[in-house]
């Protein structure tokens, strides 16, 4: 296990970068937003933004009417920025500052969505400790969607390792509990006009 301080990493970059000068940069995330549109959830349900940090999905979903919603991110910069982003809107939100990996649900969701923030667990202790936090917080009717770098992506984000994932490998890492409902590639299109791959897929639990 090496010395690196995932939460010290991410404080950094929130504290030096503006929005549009980091590569997940997406203002309108159509993606995101599609596959949540698609489970035709009610808008009282209980949805969880894992690494949302600050991210333009939050705003999206209050828009569209949604009035249970949970922000998660590492980074108290990142949550600082959306909040004052959203100004007195931040108040219909609940914020949680912790590490994706080792998190401890206090709640349980009808929707855990996560775009880019799986992909930064490594190691396989805090891989298996993030399969424990979505078994656990997700309720037994919810949904998963998630989307991490596929294996045409970047090997790298932010400086930093990550792990790339094709339909099949996120499909076996979550089979134990969810089942898959579809899966996609998706390019996104960064700040600094180059592409990313990404792998999306969209599970129900088992």
């Amino acid at each position: 296990m090496d010395t690196f301080n995932r939460k010290e990493h991410w404080e950094n970059i929130y504290s030096t970068k503006q929005l549009n000068e980091v590569s997940w940069y997406q203002p309108t995330p159509t993606t995101s937003l599609n596959l949540i549109e698609e489970l035709n959830i009610p808008k009282t349900a209980s949805i969880i933004d894992i690494g949302g940090g600050d991210s333009f999905l939050v705003d999206n979903l209050l828009k569209l009417g949604y009035e249970n919603i949970t922000v998660l991110d590492i980074s108290i910069k990142a949550i600082e920025r959306a909040k004052k982003r959203l100004g007195k809107q931040s108040e219909n939100v609940k914020w949680i500052e912790a590490d994706a990996s080792n998190f401890n649900p206090k709640a349980s969701y009808d929707l855990w969505h996560d775009r880019a923030a799986f992909h930064f667990l490594t190691d396989d202790k805090d891989i298996e400790n993030y399969l424990k936090a979505a078994q656990r917080g997700i309720k037994p009717s919810g949904s998963l969607i998630i989307g991490t770098f596929s294996t045409e992506g970047p090997k790298k984000c932010s400086g930093i390792d990550i792990k790339q994932y094709s339909e099949d490998s996120l499909n076996h890492i979550f089979k134990d509990t969810f089942s898959k409902i579809d899966c996609k590639t998706i390019e996104h299109q960064t700040p600094f006009s180059t592409t990313q791959s990404f792998t999306f897929c969209k599970f129900k639990k088992a």
